[in-house]
């Protein structure tokens, strides 16, 4: 609805609307004979802004006698606020958009265009350190709350021209922020266009944060591995630009997408690239064989204690049956109790507060796993196997990516159980045939891997030094591909 001339009328409307709006304010000021009004959100204005931006320009036009002509008055408060977020605004709905953006709205009688200014409160805390991974080498600071904030952080680490950032409104109700941001000289424009056309398809009430992006981008998704990499470090969303990969960066949301999410992008830290090649490969092979630890250590558990206990040497099969003695329960329901306690456990540690969770966590592991030892429920092998099992998974911080190991965890052991070896045989022939089909924005899931890449397995399982890496990955920049050394090959 386009905003009427009237300033009473607009004044009777905001008045109307205040009833319900205990935070709006409204205020008229008399120039000579002629008044306007200004309103602002006190939850979301700051006083001082207004102060400086508007009512000392105010003061300073009838000072010098600027607005005796008030036709005139529009334009010369138009061009005298010290204010370089300015806009003019048209419609109701535009008013009420930036009131609640923080900006302070100025109505001029017989003016049918509203000034609009920013004046918005501090809302947003500092620039911190990540809570979701631990730092040990490597920049300490996070995305926050605040959109220009973390637009900041990607733009004072990338100093490029070709670093684009295409903004969408998302929400019916919310009118959220969205950007996706790429470097234009590097990343396949196919795929950017792509993902604005799906965002721009989005029609939903409110985006609150950057999941629910997530939900739409990869709609697809049953147990699958994440096929979207969420994050809250500016490092490594740089990173992924320079590799030419894409962000996704919501407003109100600490936490950005990359996409495409490929497999050993969840099998790798960012501190990797802080570390020597040595140590970073060594730590990169220790999670792939944490992840199959964890992935498969009960279920192949289970098939030895059940059906192929000649496989194991007899004093350890003598040793283990003598474990077992007085325990109720057959082994796969032994190692479902535990694993379904321990993951108890584990929520509970994320949930509860920091000085607390931690102590929650431990003393209910020792507590219970020898609880269940001593009476009898489960036998110490299990506790042994089910405490390899949980560390190992451990390693790995994303969120979904671990909600899919215990999916996985959960068919392997469902698989052994029913019919041992050729069981975890069958789930795992599912297991790769499910990774191998599918994609993320058009990039197979396993690459480099799968299709092989040979130039690209420098920095996929190992990480060589970084003069030795002179082209970007082939699977994810088309063009562009050179990353050090102007005219170098691999």
């Amino acid at each position: 609805m386009k905003i009427d001339k009237s300033l009473k009328y607009n004044e009777e409307k905001f008045n109307e609307y205040k009833k319900t709006s205990a935070d709006l304010n409204i205020r008229k000021i008399k120039i000579g004979s002629k008044e306007l009004m200004y309103i602002f959100y006190e939850s979301t204005s700051s006083d001082d802004k207004i102060s400086n931006f508007f009512m000392k320009s105010i003061s300073y036009d009838v000072k010098n006698d600027n607005v005796n002509i008030f036709s005139n008055l529009f334009k010369i408060l138009k061009n005298t606020i010290p204010n370089s977020s300015l806009k003019v605004i048209t419609t109701y709905k535009d008013v009420f958009l930036h009131l609640s953006s923080g900006f302070t709205c100025i109505f001029i009688d017989n003016f049918s265009e509203v000034i609009a200014i920013e004046t918005k409160a501090s809302l947003d805390r500092s620039i911190s350190e990540p809570t979701t991974d631990s730092i040990v080498r490597g920049p300490k600071d996070c995305f926050t709350e605040n959109y220009m904030t973390n637009l900041g952080l990607i733009r004072k680490r990338i100093k490029d021209d070709n670093l684009k950032i295409n903004e969408v409104i998302v929400g019916r109700r919310t009118s959220t922020k969205v950007s996706i941001i790429y470097l234009n000289n590097i990343v396949d424009l196919n795929k950017v266009n792509k993902i604005q056309k799906k965002l721009e398809s989005i029609d939903i009430d409110g985006i609150l944060d950057s999941s629910y992006i997530r939900e739409f981008i990869i709609k697809k998704s049953g147990i699958a591995f994440p096929r979207v990499l969420s994050t809250e470090r500016p490092d490594l969303s740089c990173q992924a630009l320079l590799n030419g990969k894409t962000i996704i960066m919501v407003e109100n949301s600490p936490f950005v997408l990359i996409i495409p999410g490929l497999f050993f992008d969840f099998l790798k830290s960012p501190e990797d690239n802080y570390e020597k090649p040595l140590n970073a490969s060594f730590t990169r092979i220790l999670r792939i064989l944490s992840f199959f630890i964890t992935i498969l250590t009960p279920a192949i558990y289970i098939t030895i204690m059940t059906y192929n206990a000649e496989i194991i040497p007899d004093k350890l099969l003598m040793s283990l049956a003598i474990q077992r003695q007085g325990v109720p329960f057959p082994s796969v329901v032994s190692v479902l109790l535990l694993l379904t306690t321990f993951e108890i456990l584990r929520e509970s540690d994320i949930r509860m507060p920091n000085l607390m969770g931690s102590s929650i966590g431990i003393v209910g592991a020792l507590v219970l796993g020898d609880a269940a030892v001593s009476a009898g429920i489960v036998s110490p092998i299990v506790v042994i196997i089910i405490a390899i099992t949980s560390v190992s998974g451990l390693l790995f911080s994303d969120i979904d990516f671990v909600d899919a190991i215990r999916w996985w965890r959960l068919l392997f052991l469902i698989g052994s159980a029913i019919i041992g070896l050729i069981g975890i045989a069958i789930v795992g022939i599912m297991f790769i045939t499910k990774l191998a089909s599918i994609e993320s924005m058009g990039v197979p899931y396993l690459s480099p891997l799968s299709p092989f890449s040979k130039r690209d397995q420098k920095d996929n399982f190992i990480r060589v030094k970084r003069d030795k890496i002179f082209k970007r990955p082939s699977y994810l920049a088309q063009k562009n591909q050179t990353k050090l050394g102007g005219n170098n090959e691999n």
